[in-house]
């Protein structure tokens, strides 16, 4: 297969390509930048694209045209505190940039065995205990309100006949960066701990079991349009987390114990928001308790299923 992807330097879009290349699949990377593209396996072909940009461009346009498949990553980190003008390239990152790469497959008459596009748990927002699948009703919030936005317009896809699909993605653990990467110097000094009360929920993935969830969607047999209700992007929502979420606590404390740390520094909420703002509710003190519902149905197996077993795979060397 013949698969673009949108923001394919980042920690995602890089791991997919080598799953991808180490397959035998071609990969042709969407990126601002011109030339060759760090941190990529040499034969990924690499394509300029501004998502910003409604109008024609004709060379991303082609490329387009000749896929067989789409996955969709690119977008402004929410990992920021946010002011108004993060705010602003947070939300137009998904949402205009999404409304825009629909377009271009339309000018492009690309017709694209699907189309997977990036979403996040922040779709559900803060939801205490609550478990989620993904028939749950989107909840409040900055978050939410982003991620709805960039699900509606993923969706316009499919009157285009394309068969498509948002993928509602957790915490993505890996020492490359993320939550992870920059937990892992603190712990290891033995500052590490609970934030905030630690009660709330982790819906966390290892970033192997990212990639292998998105190629088996990318083989998975699914219709192009339909639905269910008023809301037929519920039809076609993945939840990319592990079966096993976990509170902040139990998090912290897997964690020191795979790095043989002491994980009894706790961070007070007051604290993170000093430092974060608004963004440390959202990201670092509230959270979601998801279960991937609908992927294990389609039949897929989580290489990485439990907590101490992913971070022993990550952590090990």
């Amino acid at each position: 297969m013949r698969i673009g992807i949108t923001g394919a330097t980042g920690l995602l879009g890089r791991r997919l390509s080598r799953d991808l290349t180490g397959a035998g699949h071609e990969v042709v990377a969407f990126s601002r930048r011109d030339g060759p593209l760090k941190g990529l396996p040499e034969q990924v072909t690499a394509v300029r694209w501004n998502p910003s940009q409604a109008s024609s461009q004709p060379e991303f346009e082609r490329a387009l045209a000749r896929l067989d498949a789409l996955v969709h990553f690119a977008g402004e980190t929410v990992a920021q505190r946010w002011t108004a003008a993060s705010r602003r390239r947070i939300r137009e990152s998904r949402i205009l940039g999404t409304r825009n790469l629909v377009t271009a497959l339309q000018r492009a008459g690309a017709k694209p065995t699907r189309f997977l596009s990036a979403s996040a748990v922040g779709y559900y927002g803060a939801r205490d205990d609550e478990e989620l699948d993904e028939t749950a009703d989107p909840g409040e919030g900055f978050l939410s309100d982003v991620s709805r936005g960039w699900e509606a317009e993923a969706g316009c896809a499919r009157s285009l006949g394309i068969p498509t699909a948002c993928l509602r993605i957790g915490v993505v653990l890996t020492p490359e960066g993320g939550a992870l990467g920059r937990m892992l110097l603190p712990f290891r000094l033995g500052l590490g701990g609970r934030l905030g009360s630690g009660r709330q929920w982790m819906s966390w993935i290892h970033l192997s079991d990212v990639a292998g969830a998105v190629i088996h969607l990318l083989q998975l047999e699914f219709p192009a349009t339909g639905g269910t209700g008023n809301s037929p992007a519920l039809q076609y929502a993945y939840n990319l987390t592990a079966p096993a979420p976990a509170t902040n606590r139990d998090f912290t404390r897997a964690l020191g114990k795979a790095l043989r740390r002491p994980a009894i520094a706790p961070v007070p909420g007051f604290a993170m928001r000093l430092l974060f703002g608004e963004m440390a509710d959202a990201l670092l003190l509230e959270g979601q308790r998801v279960a991937p519902s609908r992927l294990l149905e389609s039949g897929f197996r989580f290489a990485h299923p439990d907590l101490d077993g992913a971070l022993h795979d990550l952590l090990r060397s």
